[in-house]
């Protein structure tokens, strides 16, 4: 009976799970040949399974050819601990936003070359914006994916205009590349974004950035509304409040930086 259950077991799963295994605080990247020499197997199947591992984006491959953990275990949700960690501090000041500012708020980061919320808080107010924490959304056509898009440097933003079909989703949906890089320059320059029924019609959205120590934007703060609650001379105003959110959301990225 034994023996009938080990061959069912994939060597190859066990092996990944061995090197992914091998990530941790105090050693957070790997080449591949130190990879093999700590885990016992050859350099050919090392590189194989993280030459998987990164088309999957468990794990990532860095600009000096080493390896780290990459985005996909925030996908697998609050069952990632490092996941919880991070929800955990930032939840706190996101719903506090959201009582603020009586929308629906969301954290955002850029994943897979569109927008990925990985927290959120719901308005009181009773309006449901179709997003879920783990779900994603067009980078072109979402206050947040426009603001994210517009920190980007040159190349990043040549890769995202090479392999994204910008879709029409309303007759506000800005699809031609003349016109997005415009309006991501004013974006940039004016350090916020704004949605007017460019996703969904009469849904307006406003994002600003979040840094992290070294001052890169790291993810977007971003509230969302009905058209008919959003007036553009508060726009300030939106603003003010999501950024006091951002300094404390900062803050809390800041101390899990900090963890042991």
């Amino acid at each position: 009976m034994t023996d009938n259950n080990d061959k069912k077991i994939n060597q190859s799963i066990i092996k990944a799970f061995e090197l992914l295994d091998a990530f941790a605080e105090d050693k957070k990247s790997w080449g591949v040949r130190e990879l093999a020499q700590k885990t016992g197997y050859n350099k050919s199947t090392v590189y194989r399974l993280l030459y998987t591992l990164s088309s999957l984006n468990i794990v990532h491959q860095n600009n000096n050819d080493k390896y780290s953990l990459g985005s996909k275990l925030f996908e697998l949700g609050n069952r990632v601990s490092i996941y919880k960690a991070i929800t955990n501090l930032t939840n706190p000041p996101i719903k506090q936003v959201a009582l603020d500012i009586q929308e629906t708020v969301l954290l955002s980061i850029i994943k897979e070359q569109q927008v990925f919320h990985i927290d959120k808080a719901d308005s009181l107010h009773g309006l449901k914006i179709n997003t879920s924490i783990g779900s994603y959304q067009p980078i072109h056509a979402t206050a947040s994916g426009k603001l994210l898009f517009s920190f980007l440097n040159t190349f990043e933003k040549e890769n995202i205009f090479s392999n994204t079909t910008f879709e029409a989703f309303t007759t506000n949906t800005i699809t031609s590349k003349s016109k997005i890089l415009s309006e991501l320059e004013k974006i940039k320059k004016q350090e916020y974004a704004l949605d007017i029924e460019e996703l969904e019609p009469g849904l307006v959205c406003i994002a600003i950035p979040i840094r992290n120590r070294k001052g890169n934007v790291i993810a977007s703060l971003s509230a969302s509304g009905p058209l008919s609650r959003f007036k553009m001379e508060n726009v300030s105003n939106y603003i003010h409040i999501l950024n006091k959110g951002v300094k404390n959301i900062e803050k809390a990225f800041y101390d899990f930086e900090s963890l042991p």
